[in-house]
């Protein structure tokens, strides 16, 4: 049984912003794998079923991301796993916007929700998918950035994201974490819809 977490904030006012990329990115799960992610558990939203052949836990938690940590120390709690069974999904405003990143462990770097599951649970050890965001520039503080809503090119470049996240854990379950960074982790090319 693996635990995939996508870090969001509760709330539509939230919805779509560059923030809530690990939200979108677990609704996008959902629907490839046809679970519905609406039980209140542990903080959280959350389903179960099967994915690529595994028995997965998809959980959106409801605490605000600088709180994560308390939803997933939770999570992990009731279904007995190990940090190890864990998948992040995460946004990353250090990595440019399309980029994605598979991390079998590490820092939490200056991402609140992270810092927080670290705290929570007491290792980096944990699989994290970091969705990039990173602005080319940024007007005012980083915060405002990350908690706007998206333009049309960015919600394109999400959902392309979303999917690239999706195909990412099916490569991981079915040919290991190796596999999936060397076929995952390396720049993709900018996109028509990024340079409207």
């Amino acid at each position: 049984m693996r635990l995939i977490v996508g870090l969001g904030n509760p709330g539509p006012e939230y919805e779509w912003t560059p923030h809530n990329l690990g939200f979108l990115a677990v609704d996008g799960l959902a629907e490839q794998a046809r679970i519905r992610v609406t039980r209140p558990e542990g903080k959280a939203y959350v389903g179960r079923g099967e994915f690529a052949g595994e028995e997965v836990i998809l959980a959106k938690p409801q605490t605000f991301m600088n709180l994560s940590g308390v939803s997933v120390r939770m999570l992990l709690d009731r279904y007995e796993l190990d940090p190890a069974q864990m998948i992040v999904l995460v946004d990353d405003v250090d990595l440019p916007w399309g980029n994605l990143r598979i991390r079998e462990r590490g820092s939490a770097g200056t991402h609140n929700g992270l810092k927080s599951i670290v705290g929570a649970i007491g290792t980096q050890e944990f699989l994290r998918i970091r969705l990039g965001v990173g602005p080319e520039k940024v007007w005012g503080e980083l915060r405002d950035y990350v908690l706007s809503r998206m333009g049309t090119a960015e919600r394109e470049t999400a959902a392309q994201l979303v999917a690239g996240a999706t195909e990412a854990i099916r490569v991981i379950f079915a040919e290991g974490v190796s596999k999936a960074m060397s076929l995952f982790n390396r720049k993709m090319p900018p996109s028509e819809d990024n340079s409207k």
